[in-house]
């Protein structure tokens, strides 16, 4: 298996991004994914009870459980918390570029991210897709990773290359996130392609292992986003066997994990305004439950960050966030050991004394730069 810290598009895919005017500064906006072959779906979503859009419509689309062409994601407007205007801006997205590439209203996913609150501007989508369709290409894929970036200072892209069942699969993902990164699904968007031919049920299967391991174990800010979502199209080019085996499975799935997980932790190393990477592994726990919790905890806590980011050993600030996790811990047994804080990758090793399970969560410090980002951001 080779992983590549760039984006390769799988094959009978093509992407493009461009700028359609949604962001007053006139970067990229606007970005398509689409595959020539009709491709099988999964995908998991926020938690939010506020979603966006976009996620209500991907979810409804998805659980019927047919076959697409293409995603069309712009960045600048959630549109989220716009009600029925809202839904009809997106359908109305949706069916632009479906008429525009000759498939299905069905077959074209939407997801957006941005500001809250704003109308989707449907029209300057609209002047912009006869562009983003010319513009397709297996390279366009970079523009496309750039087209849906807010706040991230860099594109988010990583591939892996493996032999399955006597061909080359190829796994693609591109992800957008930097603030508003919390657990409870996904945190960010996460667009994954492959050519790879597998049913729809094991699709979802090594989707459902490959975010739990990895997106749902980073936080930024505590802070639960509208619009998350992760999309995995397959559109079987590759043309493997269709016999897939539980070896074959076992590859795609550990594939498909590293991708998530580097991902993940781009996001991270990314976050607003951070100067440190901070790695938190929480062992002896009684279950896999209380050792997340508890690092969670660890992560989210205000106080925690801001010692990681004044390099400051006041590793009071750890157990008191293991105190008021509500986890088990055995006092007299709890250890507690930190790497050296100058550096700008940190390790938080916290054993509870109290069980054989372990859980590893990513988070950043917490600086002053994070809160001008906030402020200003509208």
């Amino acid at each position: 298996m080779k992983i590549y810290k760039k984006a390769i598009l799988p094959c009978g895919f093509k992407a493009s991004g461009i700028s359609c005017g949604i962001k007053k500064s006139g970067k990229l906006d606007l970005a398509l994914l689409y595959s020539l072959l009709p491709a099988k779906a999964a995908g998991l979503f926020t938690a939010n009870r506020i979603p966006a859009v976009p996620v209500i419509l991907c979810k409804k689309f998805l659980a019927k459980k047919g076959l697409f062409r293409a995603i069309i994601i712009n960045s600048g407007n959630a549109n989220c918390f716009t009600g029925k205007k809202g839904l009809e801006d997106s359908l109305s997205t949706a069916g632009i570029l479906a008429k525009a590439l000759g498939v299905r209203n069905k077959s074209v996913l939407v997801s957006s991210t941005g500001i809250i609150g704003r109308r989707l501007p449907v029209a300057k989508i609209k002047s912009g897709v006869p562009k983003l369709i010319k513009k397709l290409s297996d390279k366009g894929i970079k523009e496309a990773a750039q087209a849906i970036m807010t706040t991230d200072t860099f594109s988010k892209k990583v591939t892996a290359k493996f032999n399955m069942a006597g061909k080359v699969i190829t796994i693609c993902g591109i992800a957008k996130g930097a603030g508003m990164i919390f657990p409870d699904m996904a945190t960010l968007l996460v667009f994954i392609l492959t050519d790879v031919d597998l049913p729809q049920g094991l699709l979802s299967k090594a989707l459902k292992g490959a975010v739990a391991g990895s997106f749902n174990c980073i936080t930024v800010d505590g802070c639960m986003s509208t619009n998350d979502s992760v999309i995995l199209l397959a559109n079987g080019a590759s043309k493997n066997s269709k016999g897939v085996n539980i070896k074959d499975f076992g590859l795609f799935s550990k594939a498909l994990n590293i991708i998530c997980l580097e991902l993940a932790k781009m996001v991270v190393r990314d976050a607003e305004g951070a100067s440190k990477f901070v790695e938190i592994k929480v062992s002896a726990a009684e279950d896999f439950a209380q050792a997340r919790r508890a690092a969670l905890a660890i992560a989210n806590s205000n106080l925690f960050k801001t010692t990681i980011y004044g390099e400051n050993s006041n590793f009071g600030r750890i157990i008191a966030a293991v105190g008021a996790s509500g986890v088990s811990v055995d006092e007299e047994s709890l250890k507690i050991k930190v790497s050296p804080l100058k550096k700008k990758d940190i390790l938080v090793n916290v054993s509870l004394g109290k069980g054989k399970a372990n859980a590893v969560v990513y988070t950043s410090d917490l600086t002053p730069e994070y809160i001008k980002i906030n402020a200003e951001y509208n």
